[in-house]
């Protein structure tokens, strides 16, 4: 990476990570795109990489909330998706993969937006779960199916859940992909520069979350999302 590209995604990873910590998503919605686009070996396992320090730093902050118990059955539906997400990201070329990430994000906007909303039913959640590990894994962006089958969760229920599900969900995936020979020396090296933005992202969520107007931010993040995955995707084809 250039100087230039590494103050870029600097910059992004500083404040996905922000927003990750203060509204629950974020990091791999906004950096996924933007990875794909300046330094695509980094997508997914940068990105995850990232994700599962945030999500550990969080869970450590919010212990007194940690419910693995109620995050179970979405973790016994992961392992299948973890799988399948792998074997993705081992077979599908670049450009395929850059593909199904922003089609996976804009995905996730649509049904954001449209506020769909199942019940929480075992089977809802295990299914959920499935579709988590799959996304993850293979373009490290999970975070739609579980915000949709727990929004009904509010505070500390939900950063409980949503903690334990995504740090135990993210090693797991991560097993798998480096199983798969996909976590090189190389991305791990990479990865490791743009650390120091991520704990500042996420530092700097702790004093200020709570004079978010999160509505408004919420939909700023869908919306760079959005225009990340467009230009992805027209990039695919020039």
């Amino acid at each position: 990476m250039s100087v230039a590209e590494l103050v870029l995604l600097g910059v992004v990873v500083l404040v996905g990570a922000f927003l990750q910590a203060s509204i629950g998503f974020g990091l791999g919605m906004l950096a996924g795109p933007v990875m794909a686009l300046v330094e695509p070996s980094l997508v997914p396992v940068g990105v995850m990489l990232l994700a599962t320090g945030v999500t550990a730093a969080t869970v450590v902050l919010e212990r007194e909330h940690l419910d693995l118990r109620g995050a179970g059955w979405a973790l016994l539906g992961r392992v299948p998706g973890v799988i399948a997400g792998a074997a993705l990201v081992a077979v599908l070329p670049t450009q395929a993969l850059s593909l199904f990430l922003a089609g996976v994000v804009l995905l996730g906007v649509f049904i954001t937006i449209r506020g769909f909303a199942p019940r929480p039913t075992t089977g809802a959640v295990i299914t959920a779960g499935a579709a988590s590990g799959l996304m993850g894994t293979a373009t490290s962006i999970g975070g739609p199916p579980m915000a949709l089958v727990w929004q009904g969760k509010v505070g500390p229920a939900l950063r409980g859940t949503m903690g334990a599900f995504f740090l135990v969900g993210s090693v797991m995936s991560l097993v798998a992909l480096a199983v798969a020979g996909q976590v090189t020396a190389e991305i791990v090296t990479n990865t490791a520069l743009l650390l120091p933005a991520a704990a500042l992202g996420l530092l700097l969520a702790r004093p200020l979350a709570r004079r978010l107007d999160v509505r408004r931010i919420r939909y700023v993040v869908l919306t760079v999302s959005v225009l990340g995955s467009v230009v992805l995707i027209v990039q695919q084809f020039v």
